[in-house]
């Protein structure tokens, strides 16, 4: 069984303070990232070091892109997350900068709502007229960005294209999805 990452006894709880950025920031610099259970004691911190690690990660990087989201980044993370899902570390690897609770923070404030505004559903990405009501979604978004219609019939009101078709749903308010889109590591040339 594993010890747990620090000893209850003593150790700081909530926000962090100026001194305990500055001594995890001047830490990190000489000595680098890893080592997380046993850095609170060698940077002179009284912090779990789970704590260290999120705080490091999420705040004090010196690389993390600060501010609103931008456009290019709002539409990257819906076109990914039609892909992925809700995998938000393998989406916030696309968007250098920004952390993984960041991105999953600002789908759920912000992204979720505006495509249940432009009458996308956000769990499946599918246009549909007053989703979340009983009513079907008979098209999906797919590359050329024309509807298609599902074939097949389910038990689930949502996913059932055999009820009354949606009227006036036009594909000429929705972003381009174009989901042409490869993850993958990045490819080393040996010579």
């Amino acid at each position: 069984m594993r010890k747990p990452c620090c000893e209850k006894k003593k150790t700081n709880k909530g926000a962090w303070s100026k001194q305990e950025d500055e001594k995890l920031t001047q830490y990190i610099q000489k000595h680098g990232e890893g080592s997380w259970r046993s850095l609170p004691l060698a940077a002179g911190l009284h912090r779990c070091g789970k704590s260290c690690r999120l705080r490091w990660v999420n705040y004090l990087r010196p690389d993390l892109k600060r501010g609103n989201f931008g456009e290019d980044e709002e539409d990257l993370i819906i076109k990914l997350h039609a892909l992925l899902g809700n995998r938000w570390s393998l989406i916030a690897g696309r968007l250098p900068g920004r952390t993984d609770n960041e991105v999953k923070n600002y789908w759920n404030t912000h992204l979720r709502r505006k495509l249940i505004q432009m009458g996308v559903d956000p769990n499946n990405h599918r246009i549909g007229h007053n989703f979340g009501h009983t009513k079907s979604f008979g098209s999906r978004i797919n590359t050329n960005d024309q509807p298609s219609v599902n074939s097949h019939s389910s038990d689930d009101p949502l996913l059932d294209s055999t009820s009354e078709p949606e009227s006036n749903t036009s594909c000429s308010a929705l972003p381009d999805l174009n989901l042409d889109l490869t993850i993958g590591l990045p490819i080393s040339l040996g010579y």
